[in-house]
C-alpha cells in the first residue's frame, strides 16, 4: 500500500452532551473529501481530559445536494475494556461547504448525565496514489528575495497599492511576499473572540465592521472576476466565522486553536487582496496559506519552534502544485503537526518571513516598516539618534532583547544558519537605505566631514519599570545550590528575570524583574528562605523599586580596551548612580541598572560620549546684564560652528534676571531672547528656574552660568553642585567669601563629578587660574604672585601721567565705561582684594578677606558721601595728595601702579599702591591691560608673565564662554 499523504483538514467544534448525544455545533472543512479518504476526529473532554478518537470512512460520494450518511467505528480506550459501537451522523451540510452541522448519537460508556465541552480536531488521510514530485521544477536559492510588509504597510487600499508597486519594481528573479493583516485587524479579530466568550452580542456588529473594512478595500483595488472571487470568499469566511463565534458564544469558552483560526483571517484576506492586485498589474502570482506549509510545535512561554524538515517537505509539495515566480504568503499563522491552526505569537509576521527565508535559502529578507532603520538609541528619548547602516546578528539580538525597536530575537535565528541578511527599510521613505543585519557588519563609518572612524558601541537600549531584588548574607558564600534555590523560587511564581548580577564573593545575588512581578518574587523568596533568614544565614531579601536598565551593545566591544571605562565615566560625569552591573564574557553588551528618573539622562550621556550624537548641555544664564547679554550673543554667533566642528550642542533653556525669567522646553531663540524676555517673561523664581533647566531629561548635562555679582546667588552653588549641576561664573563672591563655605564648596567639587569653573573671576578672559592650576598640578611651588588685577585701575594709572589730575582721569575712565557705576567700588580696592584671596586660596593659603590689608584710593572724607555725583564733584579737591606721590615716583624714574600681592612664602597677601622702575613689565602697560607675574621655583629668576585685556564685557564673557567649552570637553566633546 502506498504511504498516506496527510492533507490539512480541520474540524474545530464546540460539543456538548444532551440526552446521551454529542451535538456538533460548527466545524470547518477545507476541501471536499473523496471516497478514498478516511476522517480521523479527536475529541478532548475539557473536564476529565479524556481523549476520544473517531475514524470515519466516507462510503458514498459527497456533493452539495446530497446529505450523506456516514458510518464509523467509535474507538475509546477505557481502563476496563475497549467499547465499540456504530455512530450515525446525519442532518449535515455538505462538507463541500465551509461549515457543517450534524448530530452524533452514541451508546457505550459515554452515557453520562453531566454536560461536556469538547475541542475536536481532525485530519484526512488520503490513500490514493501520490503524484511523483518533479525535483527540477522546485527552485530555491539566491534567486529568491523575501519581502515582509507589516500591518501599517497594508493598512489602507492606497498602501496596499504602494506595496504592489514595490514588489513589481523589485528586480529579483523570484519573490516571496509575506503580509500581515491590515492595520488593527488582528486586534479586531481577538476582540471578536473576547466578546463572544463574554456572551456580548455586539460581536456580530464588530464582525460586520471587519467585513466592511475588507469589502471597501477590495472595491477600491479590484474589479471584474478578481473582485467577484474575493468578495465571494470573504462572504463565505464571514459566515463561517459567525458560526464559530456563535459556538463560542454558546459555550462561553474558546480554545486556543479557535482563537488562532479566527485571528488568522486578517492575513488570509490581505494576502488574497495583494495577490489579486499584483495579477491585475500583470504579474503571474499565487497566494499561499502558510498553514499548509509552516509546521510548528509549542515551546512554552508563549513561543513556538518551527519544524523545518516537515515545513520544507510541505513547501516542496506546495511549489510543485503552485509554480510561480511571485508568491504572496500569509504571515503570523501556521499549523501544528496535527494540522491544527496556530500562530507564531509575538512579531509572528517577521518570524514567518525569516523562516521562509531559511526554507527558500533566499538571497535577502527585507522587513518593511514605518522607520528608516535601526536607530543607535530610541529617537523619542535621544533626538540626535542616528540610523545604523549595519548590525551583526548578535548586535541586533542584544538590542531587541533590551527593548530596542529592531526585531524579535527569534526572528534572527532562522536566517543566521544560512547567513541570509535582513534589511530593515521604511516603506514611507524609499530613499533611505535602511539597516542591514548580517554576519560581519561594517564598523567603519564616515562622519559629516567624510572622515572615517571605527565604532565599537553600535547602540543603546533601555528597559523601564523594573525592580531589583537583592538576596544577601554571609551564609550564601560557598554553599552549592543557593542560586538554584533562588531562581527556582522565581520560576515557581512565573516571573521573568531580565538581568542577574552576583559578587564573586557570593555574598549577594541581585537580579532585575518587572516591577509588577516583584511582590510575588519577594514573597516567594522570603517563604523559601524563612529558616535561613531566621537563623541569620541570610541577612535580607531587599527590593529596590523604580529601576531601569541601560544596555550598551557592540560586537567590537569584546576586543577593544576602555569601552567599559568610557561608559562608566560618561555616567559618572552626568552624576548618574549605577545600582547594578552585568556583562557577559562575550562582551556584546554591558548592562547597568539606574534609577528610573535618571534613565533618559543616562542614555543621553552615554550616547553623547560615544559620539553617536552631539554633546548636549542645558544652559541656564543668571543675570542677563552687560556680561550675561554679551555671553548670550557670543553663544548665538558660535552655536552653528560648535555643532559642526565639535558636535557640541549648547542649548540655553532659561534666562533669569532680578525681576523676570524666560524658560523654554527646547531651547531659547538667542536671536530674539531680549524681546521674548520682555514680552513673554514670567516672574523670576530661582527654584522654578533651576528645576526647569535641570529637570529636562532629554539633555543629560546641566550648567548654570552666574553672571551676577550677587552673594545670594553664590550661596546656591553648593546645593547645585550636590544635585549634579555644573556651575560656571565670573562672580567672585563664593571664592572670596567666608573661608568655611569656600572649603566646603571645593571639597564637594573634588568628591563629585560635577564641575565648578571660575576662570573669569580673576583675569576676565586671561588664563590666570588655568596657568596657576597647571603650575600646581605639575609640581611647581608658588613663591609669589603679583599683578595689576583691575582693568579700571590699570587704565587710570596708565593715563595718570605728566600734569593730568587724578580726578580728571577717573572721570574719563567712568565716561568710557571702565569703572563701576560708582567709581568708589574700584578705587576702594575691594575687588582687587577678592582676586588676591581667590589666588591665595588656590595656592593653599586659608585666608579670610579681612586678612588682606587694602590701601584704598578713596579719600576718607568721601567714603561716606551719599551720591556718586557728590563724590565726583568733591574728588578734585584731593588730587594733590596722589599727585605728590606721582611726582616722587617720577623723580626716582618710577611709576605708580595699584597691585595685589600674594606672598605664599610668608602666607600673606596685600593690596597697595607701589612704585616700579620704568623698565619693569608693570610699567609697560597701556589701556586697561592686566598683568600678572608668577614667581615660582621654576620661574624664579624670570617670573612667568601673563598679560592682556583684563576688563570689559567682551573679554569677560569670552572667559566664561571658554569655561563652558572646557566643560563640554570634559563631558565628551572632541577637540578640533
Amino acid at each position: 500500500m502506498n504511504q498516506p499523504i496527510l492533507r490539512p483538514y480541520y474540524i474545530q467544534v464546540s460539543m456538548y452532551l444532551i440526552d446521551n448525544q454529542h451535538e456538533i455545533d460548527s466545524g470547518i472543512s477545507r476541501r471536499e473529501p473523496s471516497k478514498s479518504d478516511s476522517l480521523n476526529i479527536t475529541m478532548i473532554d475539557f473536564q476529565s481530559h479524556e481523549t476520544i478518537t473517531l475514524k470515519m470512512a466516507f462510503l458514498t460520494p459527497i456533493s452539495s445536494s446530497y446529505l450523506p450518511r456516514l458510518y464509523s467505528r467509535l474507538s475509546a480506550h477505557d481502563a476496563a475494556a475497549e467499547a465499540k459501537s456504530m455512530v450515525c451522523l446525519s442532518n449535515a451540510y455538505s462538507l463541500l461547504h465551509r461549515t457543517s452541522t450534524c448530530k452524533a448519537g452514541f451508546s457505550s460508556h459515554l452515557e453520562k448525565s453531566e454536560s461536556y465541552y469538547f475541542k475536536v480536531s481532525s485530519s484526512v488521510t488520503d490513500f490514493s496514489t501520490p503524484e511523483v514530485p518533479v525535483e527540477s521544477s522546485i527552485v530555491k536559492g539566491d534567486t529568491w528575495s523575501i519581502h515582509k510588509f507589516g500591518g501599517t504597510c497594508v493598512g489602507t487600499s492606497q498602501r496596499i497599492q504602494n506595496v504592489a508597486n514595490i514588489v513589481m519594481e523589485d528586480s529579483s528573479e523570484r519573490k516571496l511576499v509575506v503580509v500581515s493583516a491590515m492595520s488593527k485587524v488582528t486586534d479586531m479579530m481577538y476582540d471578536l473572540i473576547e466578546k463572544a466568550q463574554s456572551r456580548d452580542d455586539s460581536y456580530e456588529l464588530a464582525l460586520d465592521a471587519v467585513y466592511e473594512k475588507h469589502k471597501l478595500t477590495a472595491l477600491d483595488l479590484l474589479d471584474g472576476d478578481e473582485l467577484a472571487s474575493f468578495l465571494s470568499t470573504l462572504s463565505l469566511d464571514i459566515n463561517n466565522l459567525k458560526a464559530m463565534l456563535r459556538a463560542i458564544y454558546i459555550a462561553g469558552h474558546g480554545t486556543e486553536s479557535f482563537s488562532a483560526f479566527v485571528a488568522g483571517h486578517g492575513e488570509l484576506w490581505s494576502a488574497q487582496i495583494l495577490s489579486s492586485v499584483l495579477r491585475k498589474g500583470g504579474i503571474d502570482c499565487n497566494w499561499m496559506d502558510t498553514r499548509d506549509v509552516l509546521i510548528v510545535t509549542p515551546a512554552g512561554s508563549n513561543q513556538v519552534d518551527p519544524d523545518y524538515e516537515e515545513s520544507e517537505q510541505r513547501l516542496d509539495n506546495w511549489l510543485l502544485k503552485n509554480p510561480s515566480k511571485v508568491v504572496v504568503a500569509t504571515g503570523f499563522i501556521a499549523s501544528t503537526p496535527q494540522n491544527i491552526p496556530t500562530t507564531l505569537k509575538r512579531d509572528g509576521s517577521d518570524f514567518s518571513a525569516a523562516i521562509m527565508g531559511a526554507l527558500f535559502r533566499a538571497r535577502q529578507v527585507t522587513i518593511w516598516t514605518d522607520v528608516d532603520g535601526v536607530y543607535s538609541a530610541d529617537p523619542r528619548k535621544v533626538s540626535e539618534a542616528v540610523i545604523l547602516n549595519t548590525l551583526s546578528y548578535q548586535e541586533a539580538w542584544e538590542m531587541s532583547y533590551f527593548g530596542a525597536n529592531v526585531l524579535h530575537p527569534r526572528t534572527i535565528i532562522p536566517v543566521m544558519q544560512y547567513d541570509i541578511p535582513i534589511v530593515i527599510r521604511n516603506i514611507f521613505n524609499l530613499s533611505a537605505p535602511g539597516t542591514k543585519i548580517c554576519r560581519e557588519p561594517i564598523t567603519v563609518i564616515e562622519n559629516e566631514e567624510n572622515q572615517k572612524f571605527e565604532t565599537y558601541v553600535k547602540g543603546f537600549a533601555t528597559i523601564d519599570n523594573l525592580a531589583l531584588v537583592n538576596v544577601e548574607g554571609t551564609g550564601m558564600a560557598g554553599v552549592p545550590g543557593t542560586a538554584s534555590a533562588i531562581f527556582g523560587a522565581v520560576k515557581d511564581v512565573g516571573a521573568n528575570v531580565i538581568m542577574i548580577s552576583q559578587a564573586s564573593s557570593e555574598h549577594s545575588v541581585c537580579f532585575a524583574v518587572p516591577e509588577k512581578e516583584v511582590k510575588a518574587v519577594a514573597k516567594a523568596l522570603e517563604a523559601k528562605f524563612r529558616q535561613a533568614l531566621n537563623a541569620g544565614r541570610l541577612s535580607q531579601v531587599a527590593v529596590i523599586p523604580n529601576c531601569s536598565i541601560l544596555a550598551a551593545v557592540g560586537q567590537k566591544m569584546a576586543s577593544t580596551p576602555g569601552v567599559s571605562a568610557t561608559l562608566f565615566n560618561a555616567l559618572a560625569k552626568a552624576n548618574i548612580n549605577v545600582r547594578a552591573i552585568a556583562q557577559g564574557c562575550s562582551e556584546y553588551n554591558i548592562t547597568v541598572v539606574v534609577k528610573r528618573e535618571d534613565c533618559v539622562r543616562a542614555l543621553r550621556a552615554v550616547h553623547s560620549r560615544f559620539y553617536l550624537s552631539k554633546t548636549s548641555i542645558a544652559v541656564g544664564v543668571i543675570g542677563p546684564g552687560l556680561i550675561g547679554a554679551t555671553l548670550l550673543n557670543q553663544l548665538r554667533d558660535q552655536a552653528a560652528v560648535l555643532k559642526e566642528k565639535s558636535k557640541t550642542d549648547l542649548r540655553v533653556m532659561g534666562i533669569i534676571g532680578s525681576k523676570k525669567m524666560l524658560l523654554s522646553d527646547s531651547g531659547i531663540d538667542l536671536f530674539k531672547w531680549k524681546e521674548h524676555l520682555k514680552e513673554k517673561g514670567e516672574k523670576a523664581d530661582m527654584e522654578k528656574f533651576v528645576h526647569h533647566v535641570h529637570g529636562n531629561h532629554f539633555i543629560p548635562n546641566t550648567v548654570l552660568v552666574d553672571c551676577t555679582s550677587s552673594t545670594n546667588v553664590a550661596d546656591h552653588y553648593h546645593d547645585w553642585l550636590h544635585t549634579g549641576i555644573h556651575v560656571i561664573t565670573p562672580n567672585k563672591k563664593a571664592n572670596s567669601g567666608p573661608l568655611d563655605k569656600y572649603l566646603k564648596l571645593r571639597a564637594l567639587q573634588r568628591q563629585s563629578f560635577t564641575h565648578y569653573f571660575y576662570e573669569a573671576t580673576v583675569g576676565a578672559g586671561l588664563p590666570i587660574m588655568h596657568t596657576l592650576r597647571d603650575l600646581l598640578q605639575t609640581g611647581d611651588k608658588i613663591i609669589r604672585i603679583e599683578g595689576i588685577f583691575s582693568g579700571t585701575l590699570s587704565y587710570i594709572f596708565n593715563n595718570f601721567v605728566d600734569t593730568r589730575a587724578f580726578s580728571e582721569v577717573v572721570m574719563e575712565a567712568k565716561a568710557a565705561g571702565y569703572t563701576e557705576p560708582d567709581p568708589r567700588d574700584d578705587l576702594a580696592g575691594t575687588d582687587v582684594a577678592r582676586k588676591v584671596i581667590i589666588l591665595a586660596r588656590e595656592c593653599g593659603l586659608n585666608l579670610e578677606l579681612s586678612d588682606i590689608p587694602v590701601q584704598s584710593l578713596v579719600p576718607d572724607p568721601l567714603k561716606e558721601t551719599a551720591s556718586v555725583d557728590d563724590f565726583m564733584q568733591q574728588l578734585p579737591s584731593f588730587d594733590s595728595d596722589i599727585a605728590t606721590k606721582r611726582q616722587a615716583a617720577e623723580d626716582a624714574g618710577e611709576v605708580l601702579r595699584y597691585v595685589g600681592v600674594v606672598d605664599v612664602k610668608n602666607q600673606k597677601g596685600a593690596v597697595e599702591l607701589q612704585r616700579y622702575k620704568k623698565q619693569h613689565p608693570f610699567a609697560q602697560l597701556s589701556g586697561s591691560d592686566n598683568i600678572i607675574a608668577f614667581t615660582t621655583e621654576r620661574y624664579n629668576k624670570q617670573p612667568l608673565i601673563v598679560r592682556g585685556p583684563g576688563a570689559g564685557a567682551e573679554v569677560t564673557a569670552g572667559g566664561v564662554f571658554s569655561d563652558i567649552l572646557r566643560l563640554a570637553s570634559n563631558l565628551g566633546a572632541p577637540s578640533y
